[in-house]
């Protein structure tokens, strides 16, 4: 048993160790479940002063929480629910709430393959990171690389997300069988937007962003499950992209809309909260109706975004190798969110409900014969794409019947930050991480040294110890290992 941190006032909270991989909050309190958070023993015993796990507790205070108040290996600490954490709410009696959806809505990772092998693009790999970080917008405030937006259009592209995309010749129809909810959420209402929001959406789209984001030119590394890895189209050796971004300044602004929208309605339906920043509504209330179209508008922008991206990423691929579209066969694997808010029905305690299941900084991990897990992949399970730093690896892994079972089909979404973005800026101090990453066999291209320094290797948790818990615990096992050789930063 474990004492973790707690504010003042308030009864300490012990974990104890319910299997290898799962650690549980007893529900005390005004608590209505228990939390349970997915580590090894040696996380577990680092968490005694991280205040992440007390807002693992306090999440379990809102109406209609069902199961458990969930948190993945790379949980750290974020506004009102943590960043790694999974709270799933009776639609009937529970509660939506922004903070378990964070600002950057849709955040999500999109994986590419390609027919080529890390041999073919030996030697070239300065001249083709180069050229993506030429051709993709990156950076705070960068523009689109299409025409500014008319308001009609944005409308259109809130409401069809990746299809809207694809209608504009940025990839293939066949692109949105291999999206999460085929890169639209249903129930999108532009008239729940704003106009700042609008404003701010405008010229964004099909850009990369700034902070953690990124375009990661990989390859396979090593492959663990060579059933899911076939069926993927995934093979040792061979080079994959990984596409890291999200609903930019347009998702930003929907969800700080509606935390002041939330705040105003707590109080008037009588929700008591832990942490203001859990502000919430009824999931049936005019706000929370309101907020969920919202919400959807700002996720099918993020998909439309990466759908974009992808088509720039193909084009400046060919151009930087000389290639056809034949020769570089980019394909989409998967498309995965890792902020968003779904209304998704699950078995829980033996019963079948519809529920409003939040994931804030964590993926979904649906497992085999799921309608929603696309035809291809449906004898295997989803694909699970979890990025790691720029220095290390990054992972695909499956959904499983396990994780429908323990986590409302959810697992980890990377490594998860170990460090503060202060804290790495001093860590980094003096340091050149450019020429560091170089050394280790990645080259780095970013809008300023001031990123890199943030987004560092160190500044993050170790991503094959993370993905390890999650493998054990069955949730989302491992199906290969991606191992970076370039990187664009926003």
């Amino acid at each position: 048993m474990i004492d973790v941190a707690h504010p003042p006032n308030r009864e300490p909270a012990r974990l104890t160790r319910i299997s290898e991989s799962i650690w549980e909050i007893a529900a005390t309190g005004g608590m209505r479940v228990p939390g349970r958070v997915y580590a090894d023993e040696a996380s577990a015993g680092r968490l005694g002063s991280d205040p992440s796990l007390d807002q693992v507790r306090n999440v379990a205070h809102l109406p209609g929480i069902e199961g458990y108040s969930l948190a993945m290996p790379d949980m750290h600490f974020g506004y009102g629910f943590p960043i790694g954490g999974v709270g799933a709410f009776r639609v009937d009696d529970g509660v939506v709430s922004p903070g378990g959806v964070g600002y950057d809505i849709n955040c999500g990772v999109r994986l590419l393959a390609t027919d080529l092998d890390a041999a073919d693009i030996s030697g070239k790999t300065g001249r083709l990171v180069d050229r993506l970080f030429s051709d993709v917008p990156s950076g705070v405030g960068s523009h689109g690389a299409i025409e500014r937006l008319t308001s009609p259009a944005l409308v259109q592209l809130m409401v069809r997300g990746a299809a809207w995309a694809v209608e504009q010749g940025f990839g293939e129809p066949a692109d949105l069988e291999h999206t999460e909810a085929g890169g639209a959420l249903p129930g999108a209402d532009p008239d729940a937007v704003s106009e700042r929001a609008y404003a701010r959406g405008l010229d964004q789209v099909g850009t990369l962003g700034s902070g953690n984001h990124f375009l990661e030119i990989q390859v396979v590394d090593q492959v663990f499950d060579q059933e899911a890895a076939t069926a993927y189209g995934l093979r040792e050796g061979q080079v994959t992209v990984m596409i890291h971004c999200g609903s930019r300044g347009f998702g930003y602004q929907v969800c700080d809309d509606y935390l002041a929208v939330m705040g105003a309605a707590s109080a008037r339906y009588g929700i008591e909260l832990p942490d203001r920043q859990l502000a919430c509504a009824p999931v049936h209330s005019p706000e929370g109706r309101r907020y969920l179209g919202a919400m959807a508008c700002a996720a099918n922008y993020a998909w439309a975004n990466r759908q974009m991206i992808m088509h720039l990423t193909g084009e400046s691929m060919q151009k930087a190798l000389g290639l056809s579209p034949r020769s570089l066969g980019l394909r989409l694997v998967y498309d995965v969110a890792h902020n968003i808010a779904k209304i998704e029905t699950h078995e829980s305690g033996g019963r079948r409900l519809e529920l409003c299941v939040h994931r804030k900084g964590a993926t979904r991990a649906f497992g085999p014969g799921h309608p929603e897990v696309p035809s291809a992949y449906r004898a295997v399970g989803q694909p699970v794409l979890i990025p790691g730093d720029m220095g290390t690896a990054s992972y695909v892994c499956r959904g499983t019947e396990e994780a429908m079972r323990q986590t409302f089909g959810s697992t980890c979404h990377g490594a998860g930050r170990a460090l503060s973005r202060t804290q790495a800026l001093k860590r980094a101090k003096g340091r050149a991480i450019d020429r560091e990453l170089a050394a280790a066999g990645v080259v780095v291209r970013a809008q300023g040294r001031k990123t890199l320094m943030e987004e560092m290797p160190e500044a993050y948790k170790d991503i094959h110890d993370v993905v390890g818990v999650m493998d054990r615990a069955g949730v989302s096992p491992r199906v290969a290992r991606l191992r970076p050789l370039g990187v664009v930063k926003g």
